[in-house]
């Protein structure tokens, strides 16, 4: 496929005014990121948005509070993924923060019962006793699982963040930011965004009610750094509301004050704690908890945020970390299997789709959507990646990933419009769905799909674009901007990680890890050479003497110092 084309961001004015802690430097990225002042580059806790101005919170938070005073079972029903279990988590803790005395928790497996509050789920619930459930990160395409628990006599108040289809589920209550009409500012909320926002007002209709001794309403600012963990997993835009909780989350985590189970998270993969970044959660801890809920049950995730021992965190975050190793293993032979795939259809000369739909027999459903992120980062065009539900079954489960232009979820919503025998359901947000269709209907599937992808598709599109911050100044690249960097943030998705581009001279290379490269490099404004490493570059042949690189300044701690090095991301001849 093309190579990506380095478009630099526009310069913009950097507003203010700035204090002096805030170098330059950071002034101009903060303002090209729409954040041309303080309060909006570095927000703060007291600048949260409320939540009365979600839809359903007063019928919601009522019917927690009658729950409560009457001293009745909520089970708090999770979902397989970083953000369904962090919002597990932060449900079942926040609510005993409350003053609930029985709550409990459920996740479906993915192998068993599928997604979401199923009306298998909804069968093994009870044996539990429910009275009410609350679905966190799921619900709002839970039809007939919520008609299920009903049927149970269980009130059921659903917390989603997940994009609403025609009809909504007939809950007891509903709080989600993007249901239609809903007046809240910011859309990007996570689940876990969602539920904390629950328990929020949660408390203070307690507070209101004289509920709490003394007046003193709990600190939920302690489930901070769960709610970090699964917005940033979740990739959701940060918007200046989700980097209001993220940083705080960060703050407690980096002082040591992360619940058990984060805490030794951090330490089974090698983090250093003091220095944590919202990178080391999406690269790091979110993964590991994925990895249970793909491969094995949630359940552990789950326990690992819950337990307040740390011995047995230390336990349950060593087992999360080998089923991880299992996963990326399953995910490598995946990923060969769907390039090889590919591989064959350019050498019979046949044009790689404009969105591909992959699709083998022995994958495992808890990897397609990994499977399909790798091919689309990889090709730069929808993919959508199938397994089937369990061995040698005829119900497939698909995975899509998108590229910025093509809405996945709404294309998946116009196939199904024109094909409504096709898909049985589906869901998801702009850049990452989910469906689930029969074996047979796959081929059907794929001429609409590719139909509809040709309509809507161009050239535009499917031109990957990396874009860049410009140059960095020669006295820029240095052990203070380098750490300003990385505690600038925290950057995620919608407010991205600084890059830079520029050109250098190769002074010298070595192939290390068998696939990465090593390289020292000299700029023509800088007498002194700089380190860089360009992960997964060595292609087998030398680099060029002359080269232009995207890359991201970094503190080298490996050699300890002041030495810093640059991450290429990105190398072309020049």
């Amino acid at each position: 496929m093309a190579a990506p084309r380095i478009v630099r961001r526009a310069e913009v004015d950097i507003g203010g005014p700035w204090p002096d802690s805030i170098p330059p430097l950071l002034r101009r990225l903060y303002a090209a990121r729409g954040a041309g002042s303080p309060d909006l580059a570095r927000p703060r806790l007291s600048g949260l948005l409320p939540p009365d101005a979600m839809e359903g919170m007063d019928l919601a938070t009522s019917l927690l509070q009658a729950a409560m005073a009457e001293d009745r079972h909520i089970v708090v029903v999770g979902d397989f993924d970083c953000d369904g279990a962090t919002a597990c988590a932060t449900g079942v803790r926040g609510l005993r923060l409350l003053g609930a005395r029985r709550v409990s928790y459920a996740v479906p497996n993915r192998m068993v019962h599928g997604y979401g509050l199923s009306p298998a789920l909804v069968e093994e619930l009870a044996a539990l006793q429910p009275d009410l459930l609350l679905t966190v990160d799921h619900g709002i395409a839970c039809h007939a699982g919520i008609e299920a628990a009903r049927a149970h006599g269980w009130q059921v108040v659903v917390t989603d963040h997940h994009l609403p289809g025609p009809r909504l589920p007939a809950a007891d209550a509903i709080v989600n930011p993007n249901l239609p009409g809903d007046a809240f500012p910011s859309k990007a909320l996570a689940g876990v965004g969602v539920v904390f926002y629950l328990l929020l007002a949660l408390r203070r209709k307690l507070r209101d009610a004289g509920a709490f001794e003394g007046g003193e309403a709990p600190d939920l600012g302690a489930l901070l750094d769960l709610v970090a963990v699964g917005t940033v997993a979740d990739l959701v835009p940060l918007d200046a509301n989700n980097r209001t909780l993220v940083a705080a989350g960060l703050r407690r985590l980096r002082s040591g004050q992360g619940c058990a189970g984060l805490n030794a998270l951090i330490a089974a993969c090698g983090r250093e704690q003091a220095r944590l970044t919202a990178s080391d959660i999406g690269f790091a801890i979110g993964p590991r908890l994925n990895a249970a809920g793909r491969l094995e049950d949630m359940a552990l995730g789950i326990e690992c945020l819950l337990t307040d021992d740390a011995q047995r965190a230390g336990e349950l975050a060593t087992l999360l970390n080998g089923i991880n190793a299992e996963r990326r293993a399953v995910q490598q032979d995946m990923t060969d299997d769907a390039e090889a795939a590919l591989s064959r259809a350019m050498l019979a000369e046949t044009d790689v789709p404009l969105a591909p739909c992959l699709f083998d027999a022995e994958w495992h459903p808890g990897v397609i959507g990994l499977v399909a992120s790798k091919m689309k980062e990889r090709l730069h065009r929808p993919v959508l990646a199938f397994a089937p539900s369990e061995p040698g079954s005829d119900l497939l489960r698909g995975s899509a990933r998108s590229i910025p232009g093509f809405h996945i979820r709404d294309a998946l919503a116009a196939v199904d419009a024109a094909n409504p025998d096709l898909v049985q359901r589906f869901g998801g947000h702009a850049m990452a769905a989910g469906l689930t269709l029969a074996l047979a209907n796959l081929p059907a599937f794929e001429q609409a799909w590719q139909a509809h992808a040709a309509q809507v598709l161009d050239d535009g599109l499917l031109q990957a674009e990396m874009l860049s911050d410009g140059e960095l100044r020669p006295q820029e690249f240095d052990r203070f901007h380098a750490e300003a960097l990385r505690d600038g943030g925290p950057w995620g998705q919608g407010f991205p990680e600084p890059l830079f581009d520029g050109l250098f001279e190769v002074l010298d290379w070595r192939v290390v890890g068998e696939r990465h490269l090593k390289l020292t490099l000299r700029h023509p404004d800088r007498r002194e050479p700089l380190a860089a490493i360009h992960f997964g570059g060595w292609q087998g042949q030398p680099p060029s003497t002359h080269a232009h690189l995207a890359y991201r300044l970094a503190p080298d701690d490996y050699r300890g110092g002041q030495a810093v090095q640059l991450v290429v991301e990105h190398r072309a001849q020049a």
